[in-house]
């Protein structure tokens, strides 16, 4: 409010307090520029006559002042008294769950309805309470704790007086049901020797029922300005929170004050805390009281070691969350609030709502650019998709039953990229998992790629080691002069026999063409091997999203920046929204209007069944060559997933000329083609072009993950991002 005070006037309406007064009066002092208005009640008011009693004060004061621009509400408790205040914008800054404290008035839920309805704005003081309250408003906007570095900094330089070396542990705040006094009397007893403080006034508990202990002291509530000779004499900060109803939204401010000041934190696991300094040295979390005064041991060796790196890494994170950054968006966004209601007046025109930047389609591509320009840039984006789901042709669902399938066919995640997989991994576990397929040939099932054991079962050849598969192969070959087609790199890698059992019908079922029609990259991508290797891939990292690709997408575009509406075509929205910049992932020749003509592609239709049976075949997909069988591939997803179930899912595939667009059909024509829509591209400066249909090319899904990361560090937004290295388990 300080920070809003420098802006224009703030008055800071507080909650009454109740005296031996003979009437209603209001108190009004001046600090920091913000004045503070306290009304002050004669006791024994009823629910009824307190509102009025506050009505009638609040406006004998508004009588005197300027038109009110902003009604800004920290409880909806206030609204009962000032719902008829008239003001240009009404915010509902929502600090707490307010209804999960103990004694929260029964009126408090009805209220924050009637406030939710009424405002124009919604503040969260964190992320959880923003996932918790977006659902009921059209414009939420978390604002996690900010903090006065140079105020808590102080705390670093000044020396602590009388201080001996005596270990000193420390909390400040309001000691309420919020506190697990039990872990703070385990801490105490099993370190006698340290001192630990719990500053703060004692709220709605009984202070007899604080824990006695001779090490453990109450010193009563301090002034904000004292806090950071508080904290000069600790050498660890306490946030000794109970797992409860009560912490389950909050977001402690004192967590970057705390680091502010140099110390190191111990923490329960508040998920706000995890989720924004779980990853930070100088933060432990720690769960159980064994755990926690273990943590303590482990921060207080750091507060007393020579390597301050930790506060370096701690300083480097509080640099963006400063008060001052956080009012001026705050202002931000009032102001653009207040002008869109202005020119939602019938006299005024229309206003479109503005972004930063849009992105059509939420796949793979669509994603990874808004979640980096949302998270990274800190732009407001806006996703808009067509299909009614995210995560692309990657997305999965749950059939009836029960079996996560994949609704446009297998996608298995493989790469040797660690910055692809280390990125993905912020927004999902893995399942270990080396995909295998085999291939139906001569009534066989045999492993593809071709390896010793697929020769050895189709040929009884005895091969025994590499060179011997090696030589097989070789005496098989049929050199091609020149290799220019799909069929030249196979025959002259395996000859004609090998070609036509595995690769010529499958490829005409896929691509509606001859090999000989497609360029060389369509059956370059699938090698041969001399060994007994059976896996499909043989990258550093294979393994599939634990909970799935939806839900792994879902957590990327989880992002207060990021708006997303599916079901929604990019040429619909145009008298909707403005926006700086476009990141499109669509079709490029669709972008412009198929102007030169359109790109060609294949497509696939899929058949998705359960069967009465445990187990459909030995592996997650079984390839049929045959161009006698009409489709080309069988998956069975529980091979993929890992799910136990009486009975199985299975989609079979067959390729077709209509549909969707999956694959580009490579073909030096269509290349000419793509050229053309190329160059219009490259003429329109505020579009990024990215992904399979933008670029016209087959892309494994790590290769999209890496172009978008690629295309969004050469927008020189931000530093190029490092993300937690991780690992399948």
């Amino acid at each position: 409010m300080s920070r809003f005070a420098q802006r224009g006037a703030v008055v800071f309406w507080e909650e009454p307090e109740v005296g031996d007064t003979g009437t209603p009066v209001l108190h009004v002092r001046a600090d920091g520029g913000v004045r503070i208005a306290t009304p002050r009640l004669p006791a024994g008011l009823d629910e009824e006559a307190t509102e009025a009693a506050l009505r009638a004060l609040l406006d004998r004061f508004l009588a005197g002042e300027a038109a009110v621009a902003v009604r800004w509400y920290y409880t909806p408790m206030m609204l009962a008294f000032s719902r008829h205040v008239a003001a240009g914008c009404t915010v509902y800054d929502c600090m707490d769950e307010l209804s999960a404290f103990r004694f929260a008035p029964p009126t408090l839920l009805a209220l924050e309805d009637e406030l939710l309805g009424a405002a124009d704005l919604v503040f969260t003081g964190g992320y959880s309470l923003y996932e918790a309250k977006r659902a009921r408003h059209a414009d939420v906007r978390p604002f996690p704790s900010s903090v006065d570095v140079a105020h808590f900094a102080q705390a670093r330089n000044r020396a602590a007086i009388g201080r001996d070396e005596t270990a000193r542990l420390g909390f400040y705040g309001v000691i309420d049901e919020r506190m697990d006094l039990n872990l703070v009397a385990a801490l105490a007893d099993a370190r006698p020797s340290w001192r630990i403080e719990m500053v703060g006034p004692v709220v709605k508990i009984d202070p007899a029922d604080l824990p006695q202990r001779p090490n453990l002291h109450y010193p009563g509530a301090r002034a904000y300005a004292d806090l950071p000779a508080v904290l000069a004499g600790w050498d660890v900060a306490l946030m000794p929170f109970a797992i409860n109803e009560a912490t389950r939204f909050i977001s402690p401010t004192k967590t970057p004050e705390y680091l502010a000041a140099g110390r190191p934190v111990v923490s329960t696991p508040v998920i706000d805390v995890v989720r924004h300094y779980g990853t930070i040295e100088g933060v432990r979390i720690a769960d159980g009281a064994a755990r926690f005064v273990q943590a303590c041991d482990e921060a207080l060796a750091l507060a007393r070691g020579t390597d301050r790196s930790w506060r370096d890494e701690a300083d480097a994170l509080l640099a963006a969350g400063s008060w001052d950054d956080t009012a001026a968006a705050m202002m931000a966004a009032m102001a653009e609030a207040t002008a869109g209601k202005a020119a939602t007046h019938p006299a005024a025109p229309r206003t479109r709502r503005h972004y930063d930047v849009l992105v059509v389609g939420a796949g793979f591509a669509g994603a990874v650019m808004a979640e980096r320009l949302a998270a990274d840039a800190g732009l407001r984006v806006l996703v808009v998709d067509r299909r009614p789901h995210v995560a692309g042709n990657a997305y999965d669902r749950k059939d009836a039953a029960g079996i996560l399938i994949h609704q446009y066919g297998p996608h298995i995640f493989h790469t040797n990229s660690a910055e692809v997989f280390d990125y993905l991994s912020q927004f999902t576990d893995w399942r270990p998992y080396e995909h295998r397929v085999l291939a139906e040939v001569r009534g066989q099932r045999v492993p593809i790629p071709i390896n010793r054991t697929t020769l050895n079962r189709l040929f009884d050849a005895g091969l025994e080691s590499d060179a011997d598969a090696a030589a097989f192969l070789a005496a098989r070959a049929e050199p091609v002069a020149e290799v220019r087609t799909s069929q030249d790199v196979v025959v002259s890698a395996v000859g004609q026999e090998l070609y036509r059992l595995f690769f010529r019908g499958y490829t005409r079922k896929q691509w509606g063409l001859d090999p000989s029609e497609l360029d060389k990259a369509v059956t370059a991508r699938v090698p041969t091997r001399t060994n007994a290797d059976d896996r499909y891939f043989t990258d550093t990292y294979q393994a599939m999203p634990a909970e799935g690709f939806t839900a792994m997408f879902e957590a990327m575009l989880d992002h207060p920046n990021i708006t997303l509406r599916l079901g929604t075509d990019f040429a619909a929205i145009g008298d909707e929204v403005t926006y700086d910049k476009l990141v499109y992932t669509g079709p490029i020749d669709e972008y412009f209007g198929c102007r030169h003509g359109k790109l060609p592609y294949r497509s696939l239709r899929f058949e998705h069944a359960t069967l009465p049976v445990e187990r459909h075949q030995e592996v997650a997909v079984v390839n049929y060559p045959d161009e006698a069988v009409p489709y080309t591939r069988v998956t069975e997803y529980k091979h993929l997933t890992g799910q136990r179930s009486d009975v199985t899912s299975i989609t079979t595939e067959y390729p077709a000329a209509e549909g969707d667009p999956y694959y580009p059909i490579p073909r030096p024509e269509n290349q000419a083609l793509f050229k053309r829509y190329e160059a219009l591209a490259l003429a329109e400066p505020d579009v990024l072009f990215v992904g399979r249909l933008a670029t016209y090319r087959y892309y494994n899904m790590d290769q999209v993950v890496g172009q978008a990361l690629s295309v969004y560090r050469r927008m020189n937004l931000r530093a190029p991002a490092t993300y937690p290295v991780a690992a399948a388990e």
